[in-house]
């Protein structure tokens, strides 16, 4: 199990940074990318204090796993995830082993595709509003929590700083063509349909989640992430229920925390309590553990 926490691999890699998010840390290797994924974690748009020891490596296991499992229903950026290839690019493997992920560069598309299996969330809330989300008209009387008859593609444009912004899919056809838009629903509504079968013999519910494409050439391969506590919403089937806030497999403890704490979320947030910290470790683990059989790191 992992015991340290990784803020940031700046000073550990030989290379230029060339895009630092509030999880992943992006470097240049010419025709491909370093990605290295931190403990850091955000909740509410801020990076929290301290980070969460072990939740990189989680993250970084889970896209890994799930790229595999995917590969033959769509082609993604990943080449290897072996820092003991890397060699001098990096000064401390030990530090960043489970953290790193050489990829194919592509043009990113910037739409995140979000897909909702169930009606909670952010989609809860633009239904208790005008019965649509995204423009998708719904059926009256749907609850809280709710599966839908029929996953839907809920598209957002994606915005590096601030909230991505929730869009119908006829805008999305404005903004890139129906061609492209197409095929982004298309192959979303395919993965998700497996991620759904895939989680439901393991005990959990894909509520939702999101991906992100891009294009090398001609090709669409999918990037950045898959199926994680930071994409994905996923529930224990064992605490589904309606009209409730489900426990969410994933950084409940800390924004759970920050809820019942006095922070107005406009200003720097308070520093994590121990005990939130380890609870948070400790969700990510079992995420990792119930979807891959595996420990974490093993």
């Amino acid at each position: 199990m992992t015991t340290h926490a990784l803020a940031t691999a700046q000073g550990l890699v030989n290379a230029p940074l060339i895009h630092k998010g509030k999880v992943r840390e992006l470097y240049d290797l010419g025709d491909e990318l370093l990605i290295v994924v931190t403990d850091r974690i955000s909740a509410f748009d801020y990076v929290l204090d301290p980070p969460v020891p072990g939740k990189g490596t989680v993250l970084n296991g889970l896209s890994s796993f799930w790229f595999k499992q995917t590969a033959a229903l769509q082609p993604n950026h990943v080449i290897h995830t072996d820092v003991s290839k890397l060699g001098d690019l990096i000064s401390d493997p030990e530090k960043l082993a489970g953290r790193v992920m050489i990829s194919r560069k592509a043009k990113r598309i910037d739409v995140e595709c979000v897909v909702r299996g169930y009606i909670t969330g952010g989609g809860w809330r633009q239904y208790e509003k005008n019965g649509q989300v995204n423009g998708i008209m719904l059926p009256s009387g749907l609850r809280k929590n709710a599966k839908l008859a029929k996953p839907i593609f809920t598209p957002a444009g994606k915005n590096d700083v601030g909230h991505d912004e929730d869009i119908s899919f006829g805008e999305l056809v404005r903004r890139i063509g129906p061609k492209l838009a197409d095929e982004l629903w298309d192959r979303s509504l395919k993965l998700y349909h497996f991620g759904r079968d895939f989680c439901a013999k393991r005990g959990i519910i894909l509520a939702d989640c999101k991906f992100e494409f891009g294009l090398i050439g001609s090709e669409m391969i999918l990037i950045d992430e898959l199926f994680t506590p930071d994409s994905s919403r996923f529930w224990a089937q064992e605490n589904y229920a309606l009209d409730i806030e489900i426990d969410s497999m994933d950084k409940e403890p800390v924004r759970a925390y920050l809820a019942g704490s006095d922070w107005d979320k406009n200003s720097p947030p308070p520093t994590l309590p121990p005990e939130v910290v380890a609870a948070a470790t400790s969700r990510y683990q079992e995420i990792y553990r119930r979807l891959t059989g595996r420990e974490e790191n093993s």
